[in-house]
């Protein structure tokens, strides 16, 4: 199809059809012009479709599919071929679906663990959010199938999600929330992007073309369309000149209408529905000219790479005395009803209808030494005392008790935050029975979002397993008896209790105000910085074998910012077992004069090593590694000075650390106004050549006179901090008229000048 062709033969009512859905998940055609419809559908981590009534938030079944392990789990890989394979098989699957664009993969920072949504996001952290949004993607896309990038942007809430007002100051934003979908679209080529139902400092994202244009085309280059969340569009006609190219679902042509209309009353350029089109038809085109319904979909086989991608996946988080990995045939209790009736996927439109699901206790079938007591329900939180009764007597009875635990759908879902960090009572009380019972308790945790533990120090091993997918199960069975080395690592910092976190006195907001006042300190860089003692740390996860790291090694200890710089460090298998391990990068300012984290995640390798066997590993760091969001320039900054490069197990445990001295090559423009103080003039060697005959006066203006020793050494300090804090207008008050208005903007033109 010529598409410039094509919407010069439409009429503006065609056009403006097409910038709207046909019903909730198809796009319109125009049969006149042979434009055919397609279909979009939910994910990401599988596919969710629905082909006559239709609902965005998983109400309604939808046809059998594969549930792969949601984000909060496959970050935990720090594995970008495991995120990438899961993407070409979601792929596939859409390909044999007939659908065009899959909806995600969400990129959204977990701001706080209280998110109802977070199993379906990556990180707190940018980078890694980053860098697994770049492998889904270019997964997904490699079988000409697009995704949609969501939510455009600040969307870390449910809590009033459709009118609630993101407030996030400019450094923020682009050090935090925007790094993930500048990659989308600048690294992995995302066809489409879904901007959010939030305002964005005060503009709905819907409308909003600082976002939708001008960082978003302008500034990254994307080439796709921009489409709504479903039933986020605010004002149609804002958000067509705004950029927002497809409004979904259907609105009955209300907003067709409403476009035409502005177009004809001069109040819309008809040339910002000619690029909208233009977008939609263009992505369209992609898949429609390399549309593969005959692509094979086995099922099966989709499910054994959730089993493998689950467990490389979980984290080990506590092995005491090498309890872990059981060996088979000892005397198991196997308790809680998530061993029979996993918890393996979120609330809502990712909701995905599994073809089959394993459940711990299916993998275990026909084991020996295996019994099993459900110990909770999860229709109430209260303690059911006859449950744990009969769980305490099977761990009694049993060599080690295995505790299938976590959190129930009600409560992490979308639509709504939770309100705690807690468990649920009754598997509280459970565990720490069932602990007293038996002291090789282990517990294999099924959540979407950290928890607080009152129970670890009571039990020897627990496994965060996230939300594994449908293969859960199987997956958990691998991890349990060392058939698969547990090799995750957390992609989120677990604090000891909710008033921890950093956001924890504005989270939620007030009414729909929704300020980020934490800043740029989410999640470890405010943990860290603040030197607060944590449950887990970010990056955190043990192993049935060890690694240590060597041979740390820069290519050079001082290099310019528009250089880049190798660095690269020897890892060792210490251990006895095979196993995988996440090294991790780090790199910190040493001095700055802006608020920085202590240090922030610049790299990560994932590889298996044998037992005794060393690998180097190397990473490149470019001139993003070390800057921060300068908003005088309005752009990436490097302040000149010692960064530390480190190498470390987590953001907590350092192992390596080496400096080297970056050379910024643009200087931050400085103006001087009568309001400068001279604490910053003088720091600059042109402002006090220009200054020293006033300091020299002002030393004598303000000089006391004290004869005694240590009431003139107080006098003299006071004179300095009242001179370096004084503005330069201050002056005026103590020349005694020996300065006028006029002399001193002089002065201050001069040192601009100079």
């Amino acid at each position: 199809m010529d598409i410039k062709k094509t919407i010069a033969q439409m009429t503006l009512e065609e056009k403006a059809s097409l910038c709207s859905g046909l019903d909730f998940w198809h796009t319109k055609p125009v049969e006149r012009l042979n434009i055919p419809s397609v279909m979009v559908s939910d994910g990401p981590h599988g596919l969710r479709k629905q082909d006559e009534e239709g609902d965005h938030l998983g109400i309604n079944d939808s046809i059998k599919a594969v549930c792969f392990p949601p984000a909060c789990a496959t970050a935990a890989g720090f594995d970008r071929e495991l995120i990438q394979t899961i993407g070409e098989n979601v792929g596939d699957t859409c390909q044999h679906e007939k659908v065009s664009v899959v909806l995600g993969p969400a990129v959204n920072i977990k701001r706080s663990p209280l998110c109802g949504r977070n199993f379906e996001y990556f990180s707190e952290d940018p980078y890694l959010a980053s860098e697994m949004a770049v492998g889904h993607i270019k997964g997904v896309q490699s079988r000409n199938v697009g995704v949609s990038v969501k939510h455009f942007a600040a969307n870390s809430q449910e809590n009033r999600r459709m009118s609630s007002n993101s407030v996030v100051d400019e450094r923020t934003m682009r050090e935090i929330y925007l790094p993930a979908f500048e990659m989308a679209v600048k690294r992995a080529k995302a066809w489409t992007v879904m901007c959010s139902y939030n305002r964005i400092n005060g503009v709905f994202a819907s409308e909003n073309k600082e976002y939708l244009t001008d960082i978003l085309r302008g500034e990254w280059g994307f080439d796709g369309y921009v489409m709504s969340d479903w039933g986020a569009v605010s004002d149609r006609v804002a958000g067509i000149a705004a950029g927002l190219d497809l409004e979904m679902p259907a609105s009955g042509g209300a907003n067709d209408k409403r476009i035409v209309d502005a177009v004809r009353a001069g109040e819309l350029d008809e040339k910002d529905v000619d690029h909208a089109v233009e977008c939609i038809l263009t992505v369209s085109e992609r898949y429609l000219q390399n549309a593969k319904p005959e692509t094979p979909w086995d099922m099966e086989a989709q499910h054994e790479l959730a089993r493998k991608a689950a467990a490389e996946c979980m984290v080990l988080l506590k092995n005491d005395g090498g309890l872990l990995p059981l060996q088979k045939g000892d005397s198991i209790a196997v308790i809680g009803k998530f061993a029979k009736e996993p918890r393996y996927q979120g609330g809502g439109s990712s909701h995905i209808n599994s073809f089959k699901v394993t459940s711990l206790m299916d993998a275990l079938e026909g084991q020996s030494g295996v019994t099993y007591a459900q110990g909770y329900d999860t229709v109430s939180e209260e303690p059911d005392h006859q449950m744990i009764a009969e769980a305490v007597a099977a761990a009694k009875a049993a060599k080690v008790a295995v505790i299938v635990a976590g959190l129930p759908d009600a409560f992490e879902s979308e639509g709504y935050d939770r309100t705690h960090l807690r468990m649920p009572q009754c598997q509280i009380e459970l565990i720490e029975k069932v602990a007293e019972a038996n002291p090789n308790t282990v517990v294999v945790l099924y959540n979407g979002s950290p928890i607080e533990m009152p129970w670890l120090p009571k039990v020897k091993a627990v496994i965060e397993a996230y939300l594994g997918g449908q293969a859960v199960g199987g997956a958990t069975m691998d991890v349990l008896f060392g058939i698969v080395n547990p090799c995750g690592h957390l992609p989120e910092t677990f604090p000891l209790k909710l008033e921890d976190t950093p956001c924890y006195l504005t989270y939620g907001g007030e009414g729909d105000y929704a300020p980020y006042t934490e800043g740029v300190f989410v999640g470890y860089r405010y943990y860290d910085k603040k030197k607060m003692e944590v449950l887990f740390p970010f990056g955190y996860g043990l192993s049935y074998t060890s690694f240590q790291y060597s041979n740390l090694k820069l290519s050079a200890d001082q290099i310019k910012d528009t250089d880049t710089m190798t660095v690269s460090v020897d890892v060792t298998n210490t251990g006895k077992l095979p196993g995988k391990d996440a090294v991790q990068l780090y790199v910190g300012d040493v001095e700055s004069t802006v608020f920085r984290p202590v240090r922030e995640l610049k790299g990560f390798e994932k590889l298996l090593l044998q037992p005794g066997e060393t690998k180097t590993v190397t990473f490149t760091l470019d001139k993003r590694a070390f800057a921060y969001w300068n908003t005088q320039l309005h752009d990436w900054h490097v302040e000149s000075g010692e960064f530390n490069v480190e190498i470390g197990y987590s953001s907590r445990e350092i192992a390596l650390s080496a400096k080297v001295m970056v050379e910024s090559t643009v200087a931050v423009p400085v103006t001087y106004t009568m309001n400068s103080i001279f604490a910053d003039l003088m720091k600059d060697p042109k402002a006090m050549a220009v200054l020293e005959p006033l300091l020299n006066q002002m030393k004598s203006t303000f000089g006391g006179g004290e004869t005694d020793a240590a009431a003139s050494a107080i006098s003299e300090d006071m004179t300095r901090a009242m001179i370096m804090y004084m503005p330069l207008h201050g002056m005026l008050s103590f020349a005694g008229g020996r300065l006028s208005y006029e002399q001193l903007q002089a002065m201050v033109d001069a040192i601009n000048r100079a």
